[in-house]
């Protein structure tokens, strides 16, 4: 057996494994006690008739009547089945587990298990009961686990497979299950790993292993069971109410009844729930059996011989089943194209000249139509390898007749060879057979068995005989000279029999009259077919008469390949096996003509899909009975949709082909029509073949396979699809126009009409006309397609085209398979590929020249919401804009048609194009509420009323804006001249338009650069943040990655990317404003990606761009939707079609709003400044935040202690709490390296005071606390107390000294702009049982606050603090809050501005919190006056949004000077570069399961913004947290840069001791996690702080190529190569290469994956960093599919300061390659006592067996390092401690194979 292996994959090489395990598990003991179970859980001890109570006691079993129905009376006791007396595992696989530290130690589990089994004493059911039996299990791949049962001692019949017996898979990866084996009584249990989940219990039911009769039941985890045939199942889904299905080939009509048919198919899939995943059983035996569903739900197989053989398969959807099952039995064949086309059949033409009239007449009538069939009528006297010379004279030359048209030609072969001589001679086929003893025999294996089928007395060919096998091929190669013929059609080879098993009769012995006959037809097992005592080459008729079908086939494709050679031909037989997919179709049999036939071919169409046979049909107009004018028509239309699509119909019945009816009838018109539609989508339905000959996909596709997570689809069975795209609504019932039908949830179009339906995820009455079919599109498709002809023949040379219909992203995708569509082999793929505006064609594999130049003409976009204004078509070399003639757009359908293209079938071809602007952008010309058509109008803009939610009524003209004039381009950039357009008003009359402005671009550097847009007239404000640009400017146009265009009428700016030619930024749109106190620029953008803009919370990391717009000011107000929040951060990035990115910046700190449009486009609008843009280029996103953070400043490198546990509170109630709260934490050995202190421990929540009553003893439990190694933060807010008795404070005393607080102007008073924030009045006690407004108006002090501005106040307010620290306290860092500024009080105390009232209440207000109480709500007046550092005197209007930035450079300068450390600054209020000082949390969020997202999205936009340093409240700062939430959000908060528990007051404790002892200990197990991983998290803080680069990482900056990534927001990276994937929701499943799966997570797991291909250092864990940091550096390192990998390590001191500046680090990078870890040491600048030794190193998918570990040193003897290979999951480790080599000196260590 193969081992369970795996290599450094791109995603995975897992931390935590999903494994299989052997349970030992005692049940049950062998007692004969009834159990005590619900009766949907009874398994039937008496299935055969007549059961009583004395029978059933006879058996040992129980007797229980019930009043319900079906339930059986008669069930087994637990006395029944085996007993495990040995097993063994011979082949063991260790797997990967989390060990919770972090580190991943080996659990061994088994691979392969033996067991031996003894039966259980208990009574017979059928005498013969086997007493020893072997039980075998093997884990054969990740998806894929064979149980097998037989007897010990004997050898038993099993099925000699074709395809199984070839496979030689073995496990490449995790297995996805596990398997539980109980071993009192006997029992199995398959189990999913991830969810856990239990697939398949046979507990359920004892194990019965009689000579001849095996049962065994199972229990399943959900009532959607699908196939087991061959069947008329009237439903797809089963009904699980103990419905009893037999399977054993059979002769019979599909009725309805629930006897055996053709095939014989024990398999069956599962859906087990919403989530799509699924699993299949096969059981691989060929006997007589039945199988009882029942509604535990259960399933119990009986068979009456053969082995128990079961193959388990696990999908994670139905479709993924499918691949696993095909992949077990074989692949589909692949048809040959001619094979798609219509056919026609009927049993008894008569003669070939009535053949030809029918083919004349079809002709005639323009019926597309591709293979005409003859049945047995056209042999001589019904004998094989004959042709009636009477009435098919000319028969060889037929062929030749159908070829000269295009069409092709099929006759039948049934397996029975009459013993008669022919009618002139000989019957040499017979002598021949003869000769060579083809014949299946009597029991005596001599005599051939003669039994009588048409042509009367028969023998029968046994084709598990090579001797027959040979005798086969010769008589089809020889026929086939004589009648040439394009393909063969084999019937009755169930096998069929006139007679009852012989001539002879049959004997009467156990074969043919076994102990239990399952509940087939007729209950005789010889009825219609031959004795069971015959023989054949496999063994007894008995064993393999359900193998007669599938032997034929094998032997006839033997035969197709010799006589068809090259041609590929095709087989298509009645009985089928698992495994005839392979090679041959299927059709559904003698069905009749009559509505339940019609309905009932779609189950069985979706059945055979499942088992692994696609080309499948249904007689159409049914083969029984005379089928009436609608009855046909409405077949003849869904039968133009089966994959086989043959109209067939039986002897003496109406000629029922479509011209009988009458050339001009409606069924000939419809039949036409849908033909026609169909021959238009044969490559698309040939392309599927294909996908299902590769892949396995499915053909005929059940909708719930697409639309798994919607439960309403899972018993749909009156609809089907055409593999992922086409919906199929066929109407089923006679006199009906009105079909009931499922739309599921996905965008729809009318086929026909090529509109876009609006129903979505809902059922609807269809309107079907009698000559309609309901045929829709789904978005997302693409489909190739042909213009149509009569035949394939004549339709392969038409012109081709694609048929695009968009889904909600605007995007499809599709492919196309092509070849000559005969000859064997594979030799062409297209990829097509359609994502926003540009339509890509690559050809995938090109072995394939088609003859006839093939080219496509046309191409059909649906849902296409504007008309385009140019069309471009590349080949790669060169590019053609489409003239207009070849372009038309039908505005009211929504569709784009670009005729007459001449694109070459087998060229790659780019095609995209521009959307016309015509009042189609949707960008708003009255964004304040209110508007109406005549307010509209009056600003000279249109009204245009819409249905679309959201979309703006009042949109702008067309050359709205602004006119170029004057353009001068140099080579470091272009200035220009713009007028305002004085055809339009001002839109503020309150605020009139500028009519002159100066743009000014400068190609800053080859990835960037500005533009500029201001008054030269009159000087504004402009944002006094300094950035870091480049000295010179790019002036050579060949460095610069982007090509800037000025437009004119309206003005705007066009950036486009060289190379992609895509146009990144364009506002060359109407609706460019700028006035006083209202600027307004709108771009489009190039894709629907959007990413960034703050702060304000974002319920997505990607931007919804359905009309949302955000008001952005900074705001003491919580995170909420469309919340302004505490920041500002006019920065976005955006992906374009071609994967690139870029970012822009609009340096401008006025209030603003951003708004989304689906154009795409944004627009800006601000109050204030100018406008001032940064574009940076990426391409990659990676590249776009070290460039953004290259010009804005790079990120602070926090000291290491910073990135340990923190643990915080508003409303410690005095120091002995937090004592308490410590020392509880080191007794739960915890992690935790910070505690806070908020404003409670202040004397009335003072700045630089302390609480001497309750807080008295804080000083020394901080210095007790850092002697352990632990650090300590203190909040400081802005507003200074001013209330005080002079003297008694000297912040305040010493800031009016200073004039540090932010006044009015001189021109309006001189006083200080007072507020009134946290600090109470002296001598008051607070009652908080008033209302907040009044504890405000009577308890708080008025406050000052500090302009920051001012180099004044920085030394001012770094005093302060460093006399806190000298006088007062020590402390390590520092948290500075309510700095937006907050105030309790809005605008100043008595809330009354002075000044101008339209700085208070602008003229535009953006759409803020609280926007009607005006911009000074919560804060402090507008017209307050600040001073810049050079002097220059700014409104707090235009500066308010700078606050909290010019707080932070202060604080952290304050720090570093006071306590000579690096420390860390956390700040609420950030703009951009606030990250060149401090950190962020994400404010005062709520305890809400929401929020757990949300955080995620919040840390990834700060990541973009230049602010790495970042988390949330763990837990949730307001309201009641719950255990289940605050664990999951420990376990995610482990994984914030910036790791804090923080909640407010009057909330109950929330830290990770106050829950119990299981939460503190699964927090600790997670936090040792993060503190192993902290060396590698520490050097993504340099990264981040040396290059620019991400800490938290979304996976599109790692896998911008997979547009998958460009949504997610529930996962998010640790730099390159740490996936973190928490739960984010309650009981949540959370959901490896390239795909989406579900991960199980239970509550004491985040799931976290390494990716191949990187190489992590680590450390041991301890309480604290201080111990953590001198432990030995590990090494982790997983090897991709090359075998290599790459890392590197940041260390320094951890505090000091400007370490990185001065050089006083260690750098060093790993690398691996083909066996050999290199460490090379750019810089060397560590202390000696900061220096690291090097530790355990642990190598994952090492994939040979190691030999010798050797560590070389320049300068040192090498030296062998003990190590140990774990071969089963491919790791490799050795500690190279004990050498105590310190890692500042390069090393090589080199691993040696076998």
């Amino acid at each position: 057996m193969g081992k369970l292996c795996f290599s450094g994959l791109e995603v995975t090489l897992v931390l935590l494994f999903a494994s299989v395990s052997l349970l030992a598990v005692e049940a049950r003991t062998v007692r004969a006690e009834c159990p005590v179970i619900p009766q949907a859980e009874r398994v039937d001890c008496f299935p055969e008739p007549n059961a009583s109570q004395e029978k059933c006691l006879e058996r040992g079993c129980c007797w229980e009547t019930s009043s319900e129905a079906n339930v059986p009376w008669c069930f087994f006791s637990t006395s029944h089945g085996y007993s495990v007396v040995s097993q063994s595992t011979p082949d063991s696989t260790p797997s990967r587990a989390n060990d919770r530290q972090g580190l991943m130690e080996n659990v061994c589990f088994a691979v392969d298990i033996e067991a031996r089994l003894t039966r259980m004493d208990a009574p017979t059911l059928f005498g013969g009961d086997i007493q020893e039996l072997n039980f075998y299990a093997e884990m054969q791949t990740e998806n894929r686990l064979r149980l097998k049962i037989t007897d010990a001692n004997q050898v038993r019949f099993e099925v000699p497979h074709e395809h199984v017996q070839s496979l030689t898979d073995t496990p490449s990866g995790p297995l996805k299950y596990r398997l539980e084996l109980t071993q009192n009584p006997f029992g199995l249990k398959v189990w999913r790993t991830s969810p856990e989940r239990l697939l398949f219990d046979t507990t359920i039911g004892p194990l019965v292993f009689a000579d001849q009769y095996l049962q065994l039941s199972a229990k399943l985890p959900s009532h959607n069971i699908y196939g087991l045939g061959e069947h008329v199942h009237q439903t797809f889904r089963h009904d699980t109410n103990w419905k009893t299905w037999p399977i054993f080939t059979r002769d019979a009509f599909p009725n309805g009844g629930t006897h055996n048919l053709y095939g014989h198919y024990p398999y069956f899939t599962c859906l087990e729930d919403e989530s799509g995943q699924s699993f299949g059983v096969f059981l691989m035996n060929s006997n007589a059996m039945e199988v009882t569903i029942q509604p535990a739900p259960a399933i119990t197989y009986r068979t009456i011989g053969g082995v128990l053989d079961f193959y388990i398969l696990l999908g994670d959807t139905p479709e993924a089943v499918v691949d696993e099952f095909t992949k077990l039995i074989g692949r589909p064949f692949m048809p040959p194209y001619w094979s798609l086309g219509f056919q026609l059949s009927r049993w008894d033409y008569g003669s070939l000249a009535e053949v030809k009239k029918v083919v004349e007449r079809n002709r005639q009538a323009g019926l597309p139509y591709d293979v005409q069939f003859t049945d047995i009528d056209y042999m001589e006297n019904k004998k094989i390898f004959t042709h009636d010379l009477v009435n098919f004279t000319e028969l060889p030359q037929f062929a030749d007749y159908m070829h000269a048209y295009g069409q092709k030609y099929i006759i039948i072969l049934d397996p029975a060879v009459s013993t008669g001589q022919r009618i002139n001679g000989p019957y040499e086929a017979l002598d021949r057979g003869n000769a060579a003893n083809a014949w299946v025999t009597e029991s005596d294996g001599v005599t051939p068995l003669v039994g009588e089928v048409w042509p009367g007395e028969t023998l029968f060919p046994d084709y598990t005989n090579q001797a027959c096998i040979d005798w086969w091929v010769d008589e089809i190669s020889r026929f086939h000279k004589e009648v040439k013929h394009d393909a063969l059609w084999i019937d009755m080879n169930e096998v069929a029999n006139f007679v009852q098993g012989s001539s002879k009769g049959c004997a009467n012995n156990n074969l043919n009259y076994p102990p239990f006959t399952p509940r087939i037809l007729d209950d005789l097992m010889y009825s219609k077919t031959l004795c069971m005592d015959a023989k054949h080459k496999w063994g007894s008729h008995y064993d393999v008469h359900s193998l007669y079908g599938y032997s034929m086939v094998l032997a006839t494709e033997k035969a197709s390949k010799a006589t068809f050679t090259t041609s590929r031909s095709m087989v298509f037989t009645r009985s089928s096996f698992p495994g005839v997919g392979k090679y041959a179709g299927h059709w559904l049999g003698d069905n009749g003509a009559n509505w339940n036939d019609i309905k009932w071919a779609i189950p069985g169409m979706l059945e055979f899909n499942l088992f692994g046979v696609p080309y499948i049909g249904a007689d159409i107009c049914g083969f029984f009975d005379d089928s009436s004018e609608e009855l046909c028509r409405r077949w003849m239309q869904v039968g133009a949709f089966y994959p086989f699509s043959r109209n067939h119909n039986a002897q003496g019945y109406a000629d029922q082909d479509p011209a009988a009816y009458g050339a001009d009838s409606l069924l000939v018109q419809t039949s036409k029509h849908y033909l026609n539609i169909r021959y238009t989508l044969l490559p698309y339905l040939y392309t599927l073949f294909y996908k299902a000959h590769t892949k396995g996909e499915t053909v005929v596709r059940p909708m719930m396979h697409e639309f798994y997570s919607d439960s309403e689809t899972w018993a749909v069975h009156k609809q089907f699809l055409w593999g992922a795209h086409l919906l199929i609504t066929p109407v089923l019932d006679p006199g009906v126009e009105n079909v009931e039908a499922y739309i599921p949830d996905a965008v729809w179009y009318d086929f026909e009409t090529e509109t876009r339906i609006t129903h979505r995820k809902v059922k609807v009455f269809l309107h079907i006309p009698g000559d309609k079919l309901g045929l829709h599109l789904r978005g997302g498709a693409i489909l190739p397609i042909q213009s149509p002809a009569v035949t394939t023949t004549s339709s392969r040379l038409n012109p081709m085209g694609l048929l695009i219909a968009l889904d909600d992203n605007k995007a499809a995708s599709g492919e196309l398979f092509w070849d000559d569509g005969d000859s064997r082999g594979i030799s062409e793929r297209l990829a097509i590929d359609y994502k926003l505006d540009v339509l890509t064609l690559h050809v995938d594999h090109n072995g394939y020249t088609d003859p006839n130049n093939l080219k496509f003409e046309s191409i059909t976009v649906m849902g296409m919401t504007a008309a385009p204004s140019v069309v471009f078509v590349s080949d790669g070399i060169t590019t053609i804009t489409l003239p207009e003639s070849q372009v038309y757009y039908d505005a009211t359908k929504q569709v784009m048609y670009l005729r007459d293209l001449a694109l070459e079938l087998g060229k790659d071809y780019k095609i995209n194009w521009e959307a016309k602007y015509k009042y189609s952008r949707h960008i708003d010309c009255y964004p304040e509420a209110g508007s109406d058509q005549a307010k509209c109008e009056a600003r000279g803009c249109v009204w245009q009323p819409s249905d679309t939610p959201n979309q703006p009524w009042c949109i702008y003209a067309d050359t709205h804006g602004y006119i170029t004039k004057n353009v001068v381009e140099t080579a470091s950039g272009i200035t220009v001249d713009i007028e305002r357009n004085t055809n339009f008003p001002s839109q503020l009359p309150q605020s009139p338009d500028i009519d002159t402005l100066r743009v000014e671009v400068t190609f800053l550097s080859g990835k960037s650069l500005r533009w500029k847009i201001y008054d030269p007239n009159n000087a504004r404000y402009e944002v006094p943040v300094p950035l870091n640009l480049p000295p010179t400017p790019e002036t050579d146009e060949n460095n610069r990655l982007y090509r800037v265009q000025i437009k004119n009428n309206p003005f705007g700016i066009q950036v486009i990317r060289k190379g992609s030619e895509e146009v990144i930024w364009d506002s060359a749109v109407p609706g460019f404003i700028f006035s006083n106190q209202l600027l307004q620029i709108s771009t489009l953008l190039p894709s629907d990606y959007v990413y960034g803009v703050g702060e304000t919370e974002h319920p997505s990391y990607k931007h919804d761009l359905n009309y949302h717009k955000y008001g952005l000011f900074a705001k003491d107000q919580p995170p909420g939707y469309k919340l302004n929040s505490y920041g500002l951060h006019p920065f976005y990035m955006s992906l374009e079609k071609s994967q690139s990115a870029h970012g822009i910046l609009l340096q401008n700190s006025n209030a603003m709003d951003v708004k989304f449009v689906p154009t795409p486009a944004l627009t800006f609008r601000t109050i204030g400044g100018i406008l001032d843009f940064y574009m940076v280029m990426g391409p990659t996103p990676e590249e776009v935040v070290q460039q953004y953070t290259e010009i804005i400043g790079r990120p602070v490198l926090p000291a290491y202690w910073s990135l340990g546990f923190q643990l915080c509170r508003y409303g410690y109630a005095n120091d002995a709490e937090i004592a308490t709260l410590y020392n509880d934490m080191k007794a739960a050995q915890i992690p935790y390296d910070v505690q806070y202190a908020d404003i409670d421990y202040m004397e009335r929540q003072m700045d630089f005071t302390l609480d001497q009553v309750n807080f008295k003893g804080l000083p020394s439990l901080v210095d007790r606390m850092r002697a352990d190694g632990m650090r300590f933060i203190f909040i400081l807010d802005p507003a200074i107390a001013a209330n005080e008795t002079k003297g008694s404070y000297p912040a305040y005393d010493t800031g009016i000294e200073n004039d540090v607080f932010i006044k009015w102007p001189p021109a309006l008073s001189s006083e200080i702009v007072w507020g009134k924030v946290w600090p109470d009045y002296p001598n008051v006690t607070v009652d908080d049982s008033l209302d907040w407004d009044t504890q405000v108006q009577l308890f708080r002090s008025f406050v000052a606050f500090p302009d920051f501005f001012k180099t004044s106040t920085a030394t001012w307010w770094g005093q302060q603090i460093k006399d806190f620290y000298n006088n007062i306290m020590k402390f390590d860092g520092l948290w500075i809050d309510m700095n937006e500024p907050a105030s309790f009080v809005h605008g100043t105390v008595g809330e009354q501005c002075l000044g101008d009232p339209n700085l208070e209440n602008p003229p535009y207000m953006p759409p803020l919190e609280s926007m009607h109480r005006g911009l000074p709500h919560k804060t402090i007046c507008m017209n307050s006056e600040q001073i810049l550092a050079d002097g220059t005197r700014v409104k707090h209007y235009d500066v308010h949004n700078l606050y909290g930035w010019a707080h932070t450079k202060p604080t952290y300068d304050a720090l570093l000077s006071t306590t000579g450390k690096r420390g860390v600054v956390v700040t609420r209020s950030t703009y951009p570069s606030s990250g060149r000082w401090a950190g962020h949390w994400l404010g005062d969020n709520y305890s809400a399961w929401d929020q757990l997202l949300k955080s995620i999205i919040g840390m990834m936009e700060f990541s973009i913004f230049g602010i790495p340093y970042t988390g949330a409240d763990i837990c949730g700062f307001f309201n009641t947290a719950e255990y289940e939430m605050c664990l999951r959000w420990m376990q995610l908060g482990a994984f914030y840069p910036f790791s804090r528990n923080h909640n407010t007051i009057k909330m109950p404790r929330q830290d990770p001791v106050a829950w119990g002892p299981e939460f503190a200990a699964i927090s600790r197990d997670v936090l040792n996690i993060r503190y192993t991983l902290l060396p590698y998290l520490y050097t993504l803080m340099y990264e981040a702080h040396a290059h620019g680069n991400t800490v938290v990482r979304p996976l599109l900056h790692e896998f911008v190529t997979d547009a998958n990534t460009w949504s997610i927001d529930r996962q998010f990276l640790w730099g390159p190569a740490l996936l973190i994937t928490p739960a984010l929701n309650p009981g949540e499943v959370v959901g490896v290469r390239g795909q989406f799966v579900d991960m199980d997570a239970p509550l004491s797991k985040i799931n976290l994956h390494v990716r191949g291909g990187h190489i992590l250092p680590w450390q041991k864990p301890e309480t604290n960093t201080q111990f953590s940091r001198r432990n030995p550096l590990g090494l982790l390192v997983a090897l991709d599919d090359a075998g290599s990998a790459h890392g590197s390590l940041f260390w320094d001191d951890g505090e000091g300061i400007d370490t990185v500046q001065n050089q006083r680090f260690l750098l060093t990078t790993f690398t691996v390659s083909s066996g050999v870890l290199t460490s090379t040491v750019p810089t060397n600048g560590l202390a000696e006592a900061d220096r690291l030794t090097l530790g355990l190193v642990k190598v994952w998918g090492v994939t040979a067996p190691v030999t010798q570990v050797t560590l070389s040193v320049t300068g040192m003897p090498d030296v062998n390092l003990q190590f140990t290979y774990n071969a089963q999951i491919q790791e490799l480790q050795f500690d190279v401690t004990s050498q105590s080599h310190t890692i500042e000196k390069p090393f090589t260590i080199t691993w040696k194979t076998a």
